[in-house]
């Protein structure tokens, strides 16, 4: 009990200094353009406190295309959080931000593939699995028109998912 008493203090204080640094990282991004590179990390990999933050960046950018970002974010984030009512509103909510996006932008590429990594992802209860195969095919066809940036999450990607490949490309 000592033990996990003295990992909670260290993880509380670690997070704070996280949440600190966050802060910081925010305010000056919120200045700058938007990071793709750094939308896809956290995408990636990240802990709630950091989408939290990249949520906050996205909106701080005033992007005319950001509710697509939100809505990923938002859906990465149900899968980060306690509570089957908190993850399913989040969810729903990520889930209308990024649908809404792609109505708007239809021929936008990466909200595709942002909603095929999703839909290959997402748990079978949420019933978002509708547009796996279209979204590969206007991925697949449209890769190379994509920024390198973009290009390489997508690479990133297909090496571990079961919709898309390396050897597609």
């Amino acid at each position: 009990m000592f033990d996990t008493m003295r990992n909670s203090k260290w993880e509380i204080i670690l997070t704070a200094i996280l949440l600190l640094s966050i802060g910081l990282i925010t305010k000056s991004r919120a200045q700058q353009k938007f990071n793709k590179a750094a939308f896809y990390k956290v995408m990636d990999t990240s802990s709630v406190a950091v989408i939290d933050a990249e949520l906050e960046a996205i909106k701080a950018a005033s992007l005319t295309d950001g509710q697509g970002y939100e809505g990923a974010l938002l859906m990465r984030k149900a899968g980060k959080v306690s509570g089957p009512k908190k993850k399913l509103d989040l969810f729903k909510a990520g889930r209308i931000k990024l649908e809404t996006a792609i109505i708007a932008y239809p021929d936008n590429v990466e909200f595709r593939f942002l909603r095929l990594a999703i839909e290959e992802n997402a748990p079978k209860i949420v019933k978002y699995h509708n547009d796996i195969e279209k979204d590969k095919s206007i991925v697949l066809k449209n890769y190379k028109t994509l920024p390198p940036v973009v290009q390489h999450a997508i690479m990133a990607y297909a090496k571990k998912s079961k919709v898309l490949q390396e050897s597609d490309f």
